[in-house]
């Protein structure tokens, strides 16, 4: 990731300068367990100054598949492997300043057959849909990525049979 100091020219011709973020992109992944609950980490934001209850996720390496990432971060951020991976959809975290596009799966079948890497995940924990839901309505779970997440992963799974 760096940053840059564009100069944009508008329509009217006057100049704006912007603060850009470039970032290589980023994967999040909804462990979803065969009895509905999710899979979340808790790591500390340093920026926020907390540490926030998300979905495991992470940055790609350069010349990276999005889908070899998102199986790599589920693994060293929780210890599990998916048999089952389904892409969801791909947004812009925060256009207004970087050009971060993450792409979110939905990962099933799981198994755990490691330990989590050592190092940025201060815990993990299954959550069922209400409790997930009361946590988002109390403010508990506030992290973009993890709010669409949760809501997409709904809307995908109430159209199955």
């Amino acid at each position: 990731m760096h940053a840059v100091i564009d100069r944009v020219r508008r329509a009217d011709g006057s100049i704006l300068i912007r603060e850009v973020v470039l970032h290589p992109g980023a994967v999040a992944i909804v462990p979803l367990f065969h009895d509905g609950r999710i899979l979340l980490v808790r790591q500390y934001r340093h920026p926020v100054g907390t540490a926030l209850w998300e979905i495991p996720a992470g940055k790609l390496e350069q010349g990276e598949d999005t889908l070899a990432c998102a199986e790599r971060e589920l693994l060293e951020e929780t210890g599990y492997k998916a048999k089952s991976w389904e892409r969801l959809l791909s947004f812009f975290s925060s256009p207004g300043f970087c050009d971060e596009r993450i792409t979110l799966f939905l990962a099933r079948d799981l198994e755990r057959v490691a330990e989590p890497i050592p190092g940025e995940i201060d815990a993990q924990a299954l959550f069922d849909q209400q409790r997930l839901r009361a946590m988002i309505d109390t403010g508990e779970i506030c992290d973009g990525k993890t709010l669409l997440a949760f809501h997409v992963s709904e809307i995908r799974l109430a159209k199955e049979p």
